[in-house]
């Protein structure tokens, strides 16, 4: 294997390894304006009044903030957002007594429109 094919195979496989895991699931059965971003809730529960899902997005390395902008784009008047993984103290089995309890590896958010 000649340097530069090895360089070139490294350099796929490093950038490979740094891709972000997306995945994304669109449900509205009508395409929604955007919306400016500021304008979609960031939820970490479902909310008492009448709503219908629009989108699922999950991903690694990204925020909150982020997945709100992706709900503003399809038109989501708000997002719930869960996080699921993330660092944690050996011996700690309550999140609440846990310093780590703050991080997380993958997010998801359910874009959501209200009912009217």
């Amino acid at each position: 294997m000649t340097p530069v094919l090895r360089l070139a195979v490294l350099a796929a496989l490093f950038l490979s390894g740094c891709a972000t895991d997306v995945a994304n699931r669109y449900y509205a059965p009508v395409k929604y304006p955007p919306k400016d971003p500021s304008q979609v809730q960031i939820l970490r529960a479902a909310p008492s009044r009448p709503y219908e899902v629009i989108a699922d997005f999950q991903s690694r390395g990204e925020s909150p903030k982020s997945v709100a902008k992706k709900a503003a784009k399809i038109g989501a008047d708000a997002v719930i957002i869960a996080t699921l993984g993330g660092y944690y103290e050996v011996g700690t089995q309550w999140a609440s007594q846990d310093n780590q309890s703050h991080t997380y590896t993958r997010i998801v958010g359910t874009a959501i429109r209200y009912k009217q």
